[in-house]
C-alpha cells in the first residue's frame, strides 16, 4: 500500500511562455487505482514545448510537463493488480483500460476512460497529487514525467523488462513509438513502396525507421534543417531535400522525383501548410498521407477536394496506433533484441538544465534529450 507524501524535485511550468523552474514539490500518495512512480529517466518532446508555448488549447498552468519517461513503481493505491512496488514501468499518455468501446475496437488505440479529466490536468477522480509552495500543480497528459516522482492511473502504465535501460526505453513512451507506428500501423507501408517524411526530428526519424522496417524501397526526407540529413540517412532515408532549395512547391518537386508522387507520406511537424504539401505529394489513385504532427489550436487543413476524389487518402495517428498497455512492453522487447533507439539520444543533460534543453530543441540542434 501507499506510504505518505514524498518531497522531491520537479520542473514546474508556472505560466505559459516562461522557463521551467526547478522546485521542491510534494507528491501525495496514490489513491484507488493509481500508481506512484519514481521517474528514473525522462525525455523532452516537442509536445512539451508546444504546451509550454501557450498554443495548446488544453494547456493548464501551473503544471509539471513531461510525457516520455521510465521508472520504478514506488507504491500503489487500493485495487491495483497489474503492477507492484519495484516493477519497472513506462507511464502512458494514452491509457488502455480494456473496457471502453474504443479499447474493444481493433481499429483504434484512443482509450477514452479518463480522457476528460486527463485533458483538464486532473487525476481520474478530479483531484490533483502535486503541490508546490502551497499551490496545486496540474498533471500533464496523465504522466508528468518532469518530476522525480509522479502519480498516474493504473491504466496508464506499462510493465516492462526490468533489464531495459531507462535512459533509452523512455523514448518508447511517445516519439519513437509514434513515428514507427505511423508507418507500420497507420499507413501500413508495403514492401517496395516509396515514402516521403516531412520533418526529421525524433518522430520523423522514427517514421523513417518504420518505413525501412516495413520494406520501403525509397524513403525521401524533407527538412529545412540540413543538420538532420546524416541521421536520417542512417535510419534509412535514400535522400534528403529542403523546400528552400527549390523555386516550385515541394509537392511538385516530389511528384517529379517519383514519377507521379509517393505511395506514402508523413507530416511530422504540426504545420498545416506542410500537411497539405504532404497529401499533394502522394500518388494519384492510391497515395496515403498520414498526419503525425500536432498543429496549434484553431488551425485548419485544406486542399482541393479533387485530390481526394482522385484516390488519395488522408489519415491521422496518435501514438502510432499502438494499444499502449499491450504494445509498449513488446516494443521494449524489440529494442532489447536490437531495434535502434539509442541513436535518437543526442544530449544527456542534468535534469536542472532542462531550460537549456528546450533552447536546443527550438534551435533544431538536438533530436532527444534524456535526463
Amino acid at each position: 500500500m501507499a506510504s505518505g507524501v514524498i518531497k522531491c524535485k520537479a520542473a514546474v511550468a508556472w505560466e505559459a511562455g516562461k522557463p521551467l523552474s526547478i522546485e521542491e514539490v510534494e507528491v501525495a500518495p496514490p489513491k484507488a487505482h493509481e500508481v506512484r512512480i519514481k521517474i528514473v529517466a525522462t525525455a523532452l518532446c516537442h509536445t512539451d514545448a508546444y504546451t509550454l508555448s501557450g498554443a495548446d488549447p488544453e494547456g493548464c498552468f501551473p503544471v509539471i510537463l513531461g510525457h516520455e519517461g521510465a521508472g520504478i513503481v514506488e507504491s500503489v493505491g487500493e485495487g491495483v493488480t497489474k503492477v507492484k512496488p519495484g516493477d519497472t514501468v513506462i507511464p502512458l499518455y494514452i491509457p488502455q483500460c480494456g473496457e471502453c468501446k474504443y479499447c474493444k475496437n481493433p481499429k483504434t488505440n484512443l482509450c477514452q476512460k479518463i480522457r476528460v479529466t486527463q485533458g483538464k490536468g486532473l487525476m481520474p477522480d478530479g483531484t490533483i497529487r502535486f503541490t508546490c509552495k502551497g499551490k496545486q500543480i496540474y498533471h500533464f497528459m496523465g504522466t508528468s514525467t518532469f518530476s522525480e516522482y509522479t502519480v498516474v492511473a493504473d491504466i496508464s502504465v506499462a510493465k516492462i523488462d526490468p533489464a531495459a535501460p531507462f535512459d533509452k526505453v523512455c523514448l518508447l513512451g511517445c516519439g519513437v513509438s509514434t513515428g514507427y507506428g505511423a508507418a507500420v500501423n497507420t499507413a501500413k507501408v508495403e514492401p517496395g513502396s516509396t515514402c516521403a517524411v516531412f520533418g526529421l526530428g525524433g518522430v520523423g526519424l522514427a517514421t523513417v525507421m518504420g518505413c525501412k522496417a516495413a520494406g520501403a524501397s525509397r524513403i525521401i526526407g524533407i527538412d529545412i534543417n540540413k543538420n538532420t540529413y546524416a541521421k536520417a540517412k542512417e535510419f534509412g532515408a535514400a535522400e534528403c531535400i529542403s523546400p528552400q532549395d527549390f523555386e516550385k512547391p515541394i509537392q511538385e518537386v516530389l511528384v517529379e522525383m517519383t514519377d507521379g508522387g509517393v505511395d506514402y507520406s508523413f507530416e511530422c511537424i504540426g504545420n498545416v501548410g506542410v500537411m497539405r504539401a504532404a497529401l499533394e505529394a502522394c500518388h494519384k489513385g492510391w497515395g496515403v498521407s498520414v498526419i503525425v504532427g500536432v498543429a496549434a489550436a484553431g488551425q485548419e487543413i485544406s486542399t482541393r477536394p479533387f485530390q481526394l476524389v482522385t484516390g488519395r487518402t488522408w489519415k491521422g495517428t496518435a501514438f502510432g496506433g499502438w494499444k499502449s498497455v499491450d504494445s509498449v512492453p513488446k516494443l521494449v522487447n524489440d529494442y532489447m533484441a536490437k531495434s535502434p533507439v539509442d541513436e535518437f539520444v543526442t544530449h544527456t543533460p542534468p535534469f536542472d538544465q532542462i531550460n537549456e534543453a528546450f533552447d536546443l530543441l527550438h534551435k533544431g540542434k538536438s533530436i532527444r534529450h534524456v535526463s
